[in-house]
């Protein structure tokens, strides 16, 4: 884990609200579908202005810390939002310091227990803390980068939380 200045990014995506207790229970576990609907072929074809072809996932709008509950959007990396495709939704990632975990490996086990790293170092209280605002994972063909936005050294949350853009009507 390093520290380094995330950049802002603005994702376009398909959008759920979940906890980590919910994805344990394979019954009430949201993030398949997602990921499921994600992951077809041809998922984002339909989105202008991409930045490159990597999948992000932007977990933002969190309820408490990594217990309560948040909103997880899976998308690609464009330039611009004017139109969103039907049922989907725009998430601007603001630029702020964060903590950077590389998951390289067979996935999605490493990944699990890249993020049981972050949990163990989010309850440790170990410096820096985590700001709980929004956080994102860059996946790529060499695996996954995970950016993990911290709170500064006096204490206030880094940058102001994403802004969520609901699919017009």
């Amino acid at each position: 884990m390093i520290i380094v200045d995330r950049p802002e990014t603005l994702v376009v995506g398909y959008a759920v609200r979940t906890t980590n207790a919910a994805e344990a229970d394979p019954a009430r576990a949201r993030l398949p579908v997602l990921w499921g609907r994600a992951g077809a072929p041809g998922a984002f074809a339909h989105v202008p202005g991409r930045v490159d072809e990597n999948l992000y996932a932007v977990l933002t709008d969190y309820e408490s810390d990594h217990n309560g509950a948040y909103t997880q959007i899976v998308g690609v990396a464009v330039r611009t939002a004017a139109r969103l495709p039907e049922g989907m939704v725009a998430v601007r990632v603001p630029g702020v310091p964060a903590l950077l975990f590389e998951a390289r490996g067979p996935m999605p086990g490493v990944l699990a227990d890249t993020w049981q790293q972050v949990w163990k170092h989010t309850e440790s209280g170990a410096a820096p803390a985590r700001a709980f605002t929004t956080d994102m994972e860059v996946h790529h063909p060499g695996g996954v980068d995970l950016f993990v936005a911290m709170l500064p050294s006096f204490g206030e949350p880094s940058g102001p939380p994403a802004q969520v853009q609901a699919t017009p009507a």
